[in-house]
């Protein structure tokens, strides 16, 4: 009967150590974060499937469950949207409340093009010395792409690199920016960190200019994430709305000129800024904000072609559809804050080791199978939570299919 005894105890804890096991194991269990790849090669075609959907390193969707769609969801209240939305993905929220008022796609992960030069504003603005210098190149004046027109040896303050970097769209000026903060390698880390703090976990960057790289992503939740944060900073936001900058003369090599802000919404009343970006393989993107009695509204837009309407076009639609969307409407998500991410941030998983009150592990003295059968007990548990586990994410992505490059 002793025997016996110590083998239901020992079979009671194994069954217990089952229970305490699968939880470590469920829906939300952490999953390796996408990267980018920039030795393969570099796309060059928009997609012919939608892109891969993001979601936080847990497997939940950030800012709440409706936000998970591949489709297109609208606040209960709001009135029709407006004809013309011809976006893969968009979405328009409230930058004070978090409120997201309506989406589409609102996690795909897209090319983002010089969108992205809004994390690269966000990440840098605070990291370089605003009264330093940084002295022109070869590698600025040989960019692929857009440029501001930096030239070898030229003498660049800081502040107006940043500048060039939004206002024209500066892959030259986003090269120099690099330079000085440590080199390609040190700029992509720091902005992922960014990203990440900030809930972006849809945003994969291969280069701070947003040049197409392979696995390169951002989304149009990301993308209302950085221009919130960049409206919300009384440096990066009088950057957005600078109309205007001078580059200096270099001597014997180029005359000074002035550049200006390229943001086609640059008139909307009460335009918080913008950003524009187009790649062969990201096609049109772009980024924006309003404020109208006191409230802000972000718009991003992401994947789409000048017909029938332009990116900054559909932009502006969404800005007048949401300023006329009362209070009352009941939201389909939020933008999160950072205090957000550290509430939800999932407790450590309980271990399974026992407690110094639990009953001892099964010896080879238990010789009427009871080690066997603990063994199998806990082989069972893995299976049976794996396979709720991968039961759960089919459900949760059952509707997802599984992005386009930068030049402006």
């Amino acid at each position: 009967m002793g025997r016996r005894r110590r083998v239901r105890a020992l079979l009671t804890a194994a069954l217990v150590g089952c229970v305490v096991v699968l939880p470590a194991t469920g829906a939300h269990a952490e999953q390796p974060r996408p990267t980018a790849d920039p030795g393969a090669p570099t796309p060059t075609a928009p997609r012919t499937a939608p892109p891969p959907q993001g979601s936080a390193p847990d497997g939940s969707t950030v800012g709440g469950e409706r936000l998970g769609t591949r489709g297109q969801v609208v606040a209960a209240g709001a009135p029709p949207l407006p004809d013309g939305l011809a976006a893969s993905g968009w979405l328009v929220a409230d930058a004070g409340s978090g409120a997201v008022l309506a989406a589409r796609d609102p996690h795909g992960r897209y090319y983002p093009a010089s969108t992205l030069k809004t994390l690269t504003l966000l990440t840098l603005a605070h990291r370089l010395d605003p009264a330093a210098v940084v002295v022109g190149t070869a590698e600025e004046e040989q960019v692929e792409g857009s440029r501001v027109g930096l030239v070898t040896g030229g003498e660049y303050p800081v502040p107006l690199l940043l500048r060039a970097l939004i206002l024209q769209s500066g892959n030259d000026a986003a090269t120099a920016l690099t330079r000085a903060a440590g080199g390609t390698d040190a700029v992509v880390a720091a902005m992922t960190s960014t990203a990440e703090s900030l809930g972006a976990y849809d945003t994969v960057v291969g280069h701070p200019s947003g040049l197409d790289v392979a696995g390169q992503s951002t989304s149009p939740y990301d993308l209302a994430l950085f221009f919130r944060a960049l409206v919300e900073d009384p440096l990066t936001a009088e950057v957005l709305t600078t109309p205007t900058a001078q580059i200096p003369e270099v001597p014997g090599r180029a005359p000074g000129f002035q550049i200006q802000n390229q943001n086609p919404l640059a008139g909307y009343p009460g335009t918080l800024g913008g950003k524009t970006g187009f790649t062969d393989a990201a096609r049109h993107a772009f980024v924006t904000g309003a404020e109208r009695d006191g409230r802000r509204l972000v718009v991003s837009v992401l994947d789409t072609e000048n017909e029938p309407l332009r990116a900054a076009d559909q932009a502006r639609l969404l800005l007048d559809w949401g300023f006329t969307v009362p209070a009352s409407a009941r939201e389909v998500g939020r933008l999160v804050r950072p205090g957000d991410l550290a509430a939800s941030t999932p407790a450590p998983a309980p271990s399974a080791a026992p407690t110094p009150d639990a009953a001892p592990a099964a010896t080879a003295e238990d010789d009427d199978g009871a080690a066997p059968l603990l063994a199998g007990l806990a082989g069972g548990a893995v299976v049976i939570a794996g396979a709720a586990l991968a039961r759960r994410r089919w459900a949760r992505r059952r509707t997802a299919a599984g992005s386009p490059s930068t030049r402006r």
